[in-house]
């Protein structure tokens, strides 16, 4: 036996203990900190799409100018919303 336990044997101590069994998960960071981190991965990937485009056209921005514009394009995405989908 290695010490794992299956969902169905966690039920049926829950139902002998009189107990409620409640799968949970439990977040390491706050929900705004989740929010923050999608919004700034998308604006990341979307905005990288428009830095290859001005690289090309010898055009390109220095890293700092690319924070600022990958926090900027974050908030503008957290004010609108649908930061889960992809586009």
């Amino acid at each position: 036996m290695n010490g794992g336990i299956t969902i169905s044997k966690l039920e049926e101590v829950a139902r002998a203990l009189d107990a409620k069994l409640v799968y949970a998960l439990i977040p390491n960071s706050t929900l705004q900190d989740t929010v923050v981190r999608q919004a700034r991965r998308v604006a990341t990937e979307r905005l990288g799409y428009v830095e290859v485009t001005m690289a090309l056209e010898d055009q390109e921005i220095g890293d700092d100018r690319r924070q600022e514009a990958i926090d900027a394009y974050a908030e503008e995405l957290i004010a609108r919303g649908p930061i889960w989908e992809s586009k």
